[in-house]
């Protein structure tokens, strides 16, 4: 049975994301990189900014105007070269970092992409490469090298976030919920209404989304989907369910919140640091650090404590766990709950490296699926495994096949696994689905 419910997830989530992508994509407010020339706090105007798509085609290009704003619109979503015209600075301005070229900015799909050129007056290097060295700009082939295999360890930290939660709930209550994306989403939509809209600090901003994503999370089980429990509803019944349910709350946050990718008010662009041969903004680096901090906690928790032994009971056998005396409701919901903290964290960090848009978390969705599915249903660290590897394909394979079709390549990849090691790389044969 589990077996034909996992063969029937699989085909549900093709025909779900196929309508879903051609359907929502029609909302999206188009794609651009844009940013805000300043030095020393006064704008600087009159500096040409070109764009290029990664096989050198032009995107676009435009002059900072007297605010010190350009913007160039792209053709859709991608990886662009973006390149200042250090020619066109005026007179006693330079860039601190020594990088006019920016070999790989990525743009999502509707996402109004910021992008730094820090200045200050001429000759002063802050981080990057001194002057005088032979280095143009950060184009080299190892320079992009390394911005995607750290974009990749970052990327996949946050599928990791999600796909941990969504893993522990189909380990506890067997279910496939398509609308863990919306948890995602509401992670970040949140923590927007707190930062722009009423104007708290964003670190704030995103312990308060976290709180109340784990509340929702709780709320969730003991007000839905535990009484469907309570009422033997099948697997299959459930799992459609949680599709209509993602479509239902992903048209909610469209009505309210718009189809374009907005940004935060705080750390909204940051001029990167070198460590070696990275180029990595503090808040990305802090995200990061956050992420680690909350992945090892809770696996440790998963194998060091009672609450997670009697998880892991539960995921074995929900039966002997309850006639061992274990609440396995309460298992259940403490569940729910870390994966709604988990998800609206991911959407937090998913909102500072992108952007926030109300199909966010759907747009994150099968890579989510992708990741659980192949380091093993229902296992953790086979979630955190997956994830990497699919965060690391996803960037990196963009050295040899075009942008458009790295989502594609991560999918082959998890197809020719899946083909040799069917139930995941940490899965165990006897609990498939």
């Amino acid at each position: 049975m589990r077996r034909a419910v996992i063969m029937l997830t699989a085909f549900l989530a093709c025909l779900m994301l196929s309508f879903g992508l051609g359907a929502t994509s029609a909302w999206a407010e188009g794609e651009a990189l844009q940013g805000t020339l300043t030095n020393n706090g006064a704008p600087v105007a009159g500096v040409k900014i070109k764009a290029s798509t990664q096989d050198g085609a032009p995107a676009g290009e435009n002059t900072s105007d007297e605010q010190g704003k350009w913007s160039i619109p792209v053709t859709g979503p991608g990886t662009y070269k973006v390149e200042l015209d250090v020619a066109s600075l005026p007179s006693g301005v330079g860039l601190t970092n020594n990088r006019p070229v920016l070999p790989t900015v990525t743009v999502a799909e509707g996402q109004l992409r910021n992008v730094l050129f820090p200045l200050g007056p001429a000759g002063t290097t802050i981080g990057g490469n001194q002057p005088g060295t032979n280095d143009s700009g950060g184009g080299s082939s190892f320079d992009r090298f390394a911005d995607l295999l750290y974009s990749g360890l970052h990327f996949s930290l946050i599928i990791a976030l999600a796909a941990l939660g969504i893993s522990l709930i189909f380990g506890t209550t067997g279910l496939t919920n398509f609308a863990h994306g919306e948890m995602v989403t509401f992670g970040g939509l949140v923590t927007f209404l707190f930062n722009v809209t009423i104007g708290m600090p964003l670190v704030l901003s995103g312990i308060i989304s976290v709180a109340i994503g784990a509340a929702m999370g709780y709320f969730q089980d003991r007000a839905f989907w535990g009484w469907l429990r309570k009422r033997r509803t099948n697997l299959v019944t459930t799992m459609i369910i949680s599709i209509g349910l993602s479509l239902l709350v992903r048209y909610v946050f469209l009505y309210f919140f718009g189809g374009e990718s907005r940004n935060f008010a705080d750390y909204n662009a940051q001029a990167g640091v070198q460590y070696g041969p990275f180029l990595i903004a503090p808040k990305n680096l802090i995200a990061d650090g956050v992420a680690l901090v909350v992945l090892a906690a809770v696996s440790f928790a998963l194998v060091g404590t009672r609450l997670g032994k009697a998880t892991r009971a539960v995921a074995d056998n929900p039966a002997l766990a309850a006639a061992s005396g274990i609440n396995v409701d309460r298992i259940i919901r403490l569940v729910w709950t870390i994966g709604g903290g988990l998800a609206a964290l991911s959407g937090v960090i998913l909102g500072a490296f992108q952007g926030v848009g109300y199909q966010m978390g759907f747009q994150i969705l099968l890579l989510i699926f992708a990741a659980v599915t192949l380091g093993g249903f229902g296992t953790a660290w086979g979630a955190l495994l997956g994830s990497l590897v699919i965060g690391l394909f996803i960037q990196i394979s963009t050295l040899w096949i075009p942008t458009e079709l790295k989502t594609v390549g991560a999918l082959a990849v998890l197809i020719v696994i899946l083909l040799f090691r069917p139930q995941g790389i940490l899965g165990r044969r006897a609990r498939i689905g």
